[in-house]
């Protein structure tokens, strides 16, 4: 049986205070990021679909604080706030978007496939579960070459149904790769209930199948996260092997988009209940109780971010389109 530690951990309090002021700042850039966009793709803006992270943030936040930037992670088609919370920059993320020559992947990869190799984040990805095997990949190679960098990997709920996430996690433990699992775990494998399409009530659960240690943890709360993200990182990179973490977590707006396609498959009241938990709101309420920060500080955070988004659209908007000739450009075949 796998080792399973503790649900949202009471240690979560023992924080420094630039910790707590690193994750509020990394979840406020994915917030704002992702309101923008939104704002952008229903006003006709941006090509394509945007599956928004919004109230998630804690999830990536407290992960991404956890990590070196030789550290390498795989993200989902809900990837914005992973690449944010990485590092990858404000005007490379929205010039993507908007597909131009000046984006991340030079305007090729657009949302689902958003990558920024020279910050270890090996790519956002349209299909369901495929960034695992790539993130064990990434661990094999890490520990062929003697490197000590670790390889994290994000998916939903849904994605455990998808045998590239069994092979990968059995993969990963017979072989003590220095993998973290990561189950952002927010309800809906699209718009299917956890329970229409698992009978586990924890994901979790998984883990013990391949001898992996897991833990369970709040995904509203970025310090918890970022705690157990800590003991799963250190672990890893100290030859230990692989370790699940499931965050119960929310989407505050629908599968893609902001107005989503109308589909009633949530109540009202499910997402005010989540709403009122707002990770940014807890983390905020808990740095002004133990004097980590004044509003003002806090308030300071908001605006410089939004002027960093405003001058990264305003980029993305004067850049060019990628010129037709260079069509072929990085395309092979076999």
């Amino acid at each position: 049986m796998a080792q399973r530690a503790s649900t949202a951990s009471k240690k979560s309090a023992q924080v420094s205070a630039q910790v707590v002021k690193d994750l509020h700042e990394r979840m406020v850039r994915i917030r704002l990021f992702e309101d923008e966009a939104g704002k952008l793709m229903e006003a006709g803006k941006l090509p394509g679909f945007l599956h928004l992270y919004v109230g998630q943030e804690a999830v990536a936040a407290g992960v991404m604080a956890a990590l070196r930037d030789d550290d390498q992670i795989t993200s989902t088609h809900r990837g914005h706030g992973h690449a944010v919370a990485k590092g990858v920059g404000f005007r490379e993320m929205y010039a993507e978007l908007y597909g131009r020559v000046t984006g991340a992947c030079l305007g090729r990869g657009g949302s689902m496939h958003i990558n920024d190799l020279s910050r270890g984040m090996l790519g956002a990805n349209g299909i369901v579960g495929a960034g695992v095997p790539i993130a064990v990949g990434a661990a094999f190679a890490a520990r062929y070459k003697g490197r000590d960098s670790v390889a994290v990997t994000f998916f939903g709920d849904g994605a455990t149904n998808i045998g590239a996430f069994h092979e990968g996690a059995n993969m990963a433990a017979i072989l003590g790769l220095p993998v973290v699992f990561v189950c952002e775990n927010n309800g809906y494998a699209e718009f299917t209930p956890q329970s229409g399409h698992m009978l586990l009530t924890d994901v979790a659960d998984r883990a013990a199948a391949y001898g992996m240690p897991s833990v369970i943890v709040d995904g509203m709360d970025a310090v918890a996260v970022h705690r157990a993200a800590a003991e799963a990182v250190a672990r890893a990179r100290s030859g230990a092997g692989p370790m699940m973490i499931e965050a119960k977590t929310y989407r505050f707006f629908d599968h893609q988009g902001v107005k989503g396609l109308r589909h009633p498959y949530r109540s009202d009241e499910e997402v005010a209940e989540w709403k009122s938990r707002d990770p940014i709101d807890l983390i905020e309420t808990r740095a002004l109780a133990d004097g980590t920060a004044t509003r003002a500080d806090l308030d300071d955070v908001w605006q410089r971010t939004r002027e960093e988004i405003a001058e990264a659209i305003a980029y993305a908007e004067a850049s060019p389109l990628p010129d037709p000739a260079d069509l072929l450009l990085n395309v092979y075949s076999g």
